[in-house]
């Protein structure tokens, strides 16, 4: 993949230690193409970069729920996720359970003070819930979005008014270990 010398959100929120650098594209690169579709278009080039959380965090867990992207999203200079996946009542509880572990597995790689702004669910086909309602509260409890069958501009957190990263991506020193 692509890098850049630039410091772009995923790589600004990354610990300089992390093999999760080496993984990170630019723009929407590292989004396999039906994951580049469930972004409307004209929000596509909002983003500095992109990270296929799902692959670099599959060695050793191929059992364990993943989280698909990560994405740095340029005019709020903040990191995203968003998880493609089916819409559907008892898909709620896998979601939940993936933005969990995803938590867990990001722990390590990420900077003091680093959190990720939003998680994005996108339905990959037809929405199919039977109570939108039940399944928005059970998500907004675990801090989950659920944004329809596409990724528009008003799912993405605001831009920074001075331009520069939010104090929670904006850490000022490496984490120890």
């Amino acid at each position: 993949m692509k890098k850049s010398a630039r410091k772009t959100p995923i790589r600004r929120a990354l610990l300089d230690e992390s093999e999760l650098l080496a993984r990170v594209a630019d723009g929407l690169g590292a989004l396999k193409r039906a994951g580049r579709e469930r972004f409307e278009r004209e929000i596509r080039n909002t983003f500095a970069d992109s990270l296929d959380l799902d692959e670099a965090m599959r060695p050793g867990r191929d059992r364990d729920h993943r989280w698909e992207y990560l994405l740095g999203h340029h005019a709020s200079e903040t990191v995203i996720a968003v998880e493609p996946h089916s819409a559907a009542q008892g898909e709620v509880s896998v979601i939940i359970s993936k933005c969990t572990r995803a938590k867990e597995q990001l722990r390590d790689h990420l900077r003091d003070g680093v959190k990720i702004a939003k998680w994005l669910w996108v339905a990959s086909g037809k929405v199919t819930f039977s109570g939108i309602e039940k399944a928005a509260r059970q998500l907004d409890q675990h801090g989950v979005e659920f944004v329809g069958t596409r990724v528009a501009a008003k799912h993405l957190p605001a831009a920074s008014a001075s331009g520069n990263a939010r104090v929670a991506n904006k850490p000022s020193r490496t984490r120890k270990k």
